[in-house]
């Protein structure tokens, strides 16, 4: 068979793939692995509504009740009054506001950095940051990259090494075991670890699925020791982790020794939208240059940017919330073991309830919110296969009644699904 023939018989055509993707559909349905949307009722809180129904929230990111503070909420409509709804242009044509530089200079000031960018979510700032760093030559012809990367790390850590690696074609990348230092120790040391101009250690500060922090203490010193940057996604630490809610950094010993953080103001800080880097101002100025998702992406809204202003004037006035969300994640973690549960253990406000395969955690989500409890399952690709779980989320705009009803509702949906004896 020709190539031509061949080409010809494997094109798919407008209805074939049509087919095909409802197909795909039907087999994550009977698999048990459709990821479905629920909506919820007014404001997102430690209690929601869902058909209306009370319905305790447990699958938020809302770690400090932010997102339906009033605080935050009246300065979200301040920033609406005095600064419009929307910027409609990027930054460097006329997008900019004083309030979008007030609130990079409080971001570095908070998390111990000279500067720091705003993007339009963390997911953004994570692809942009490895492009915009290693795609210069800097004067140099023959060179090559490092990124060492925790085989764990988010998505979006993921897909900005590999937009990298496309784009520059001069980028080598080593994967390390999850939080082994052993081989990331050993990547290191390799004889032709030298040979590099750029090397940068990433990790997440908290993972999402685990809810397990890295010793960043041990990060600092190898990433030193070696003389590569060390580049730490805070996006579910910040606000949550730490004696101040100042993130993995400050609960490690190493508050302002971490050379390049990204965040996001769209889970602890605020809940809304939004993303930052921050570190060395020679860096940051580099990147609102290099950095293309800033460079073609609209400014953030006024109202988000006034809120998470807002959000963090609150953090660094007390640190009520951060203890409070600290309280309650401990007395949970707990008492779900107490009930007879198996999780990964921790101290961060993100508690994963193992249940093995992926069917059950999706029965097991859906018959918790029969019982109010809203808490959904993850399963393969997001987890490893047959580490499915119901990822548990705390925040502190709980009550201790709202983690009493909740951990009634998975005694008695894991005794009806058999997750417990």
């Amino acid at each position: 068979m020709s190539k031509e023939n061949a080409a010809i018989k494997n094109k798919f055509g407008v209805e074939k793939l049509y087919s095909a993707l409802g197909q795909e559909l039907d087999k994550a349905r009977e698999n048990k692995t459709y990821k479905y949307e629920v909506p919820i009722e007014g404001k997102q809180s430690g209690v929601v509504k869902v058909d209306g129904k009370e319905t305790v929230m447990l699958a938020s990111n809302n770690y400090l009740g932010l997102a339906n503070h009033p605080r935050i909420l009246e300065a979200a409509r301040k920033g609406l009054d005095e600064h419009g709804f929307g910027m409609a242009s990027v930054r460097f044509i006329c997008g900019a506001q004083k309030i979008h530089f007030e609130l990079e200079e409080r971001i570095a000031a908070f998390l111990g950095c000279e500067a720091a960018i705003l993007h339009s979510s963390c997911f953004a700032a994570n692809e942009a940051f490895f492009t915009g760093l290693m795609s210069n030559d800097y004067g140099q012809r023959d060179y090559r990259d490092i990124i060492y990367s925790d085989q764990l790390n988010h998505a979006s850590i993921i897909d900005g090494i590999r937009l990298c690696r496309i784009a520059t074609k001069t980028t080598d990348l080593k994967a390390y075991k999850h939080n082994d230092l052993a081989q990331l120790k050993h990547f290191l040391a390799e004889p032709d670890a030298e040979q590099y101009r750029i090397g940068v250690i990433v990790t997440d500060g908290v993972f999402s699925m685990e809810g397990e922090f890295a010793p960043l203490n041990e990060f600092v010193d190898l990433a030193k020791k070696n003389d590569v940057l060390l580049f730490v996604d805070e996006s579910h630490s910040t606000g949550v982790l730490g004696k101040t809610g100042r993130g993995t950094p400050e609960e490690c010993g190493v508050h302002g020794k971490i050379d390049v953080i990204s965040g996001t103001l769209g889970k602890a800080l605020g809940g809304a939208a939004g993303g930052f880097l921050t570190g060395k101002k020679e860096l940051i100025e580099y990147l609102r240059q290099k950095s293309r998702p800033y460079t073609f992406s609209n400014t953030l809204p006024p109202p988000v940017v006034t809120a998470a202003i807002e959000a963090f004037k609150m953090l660094e006035e007390d640190s009520s919330l951060v203890v409070k969300l600290r309280e309650n994640t401990d007395y949970f973690r707990k008492e779900i073991v107490r009930a007879g549960f198996t999780i990964l253990e921790g101290i961060h406000a993100i508690v994963p309830v193992m249940v093995g395969e992926a069917a059950i955690a999706q029965d097991m989500s859906a018959e918790l919110l029969k019982e109010g409890v809203y808490a959904r399952g993850l399963w393969y690709p997001v987890v490893p296969q047959g580490e499915a779980r119901i990822r548990v989320q705390i925040s502190a705009a709980h009550e201790r009644k709202d983690l009493d009803r909740a951990l009634a509702a998975f005694e008695k949906v894991g005794k009806k699904l058999g997750v417990l004896k």
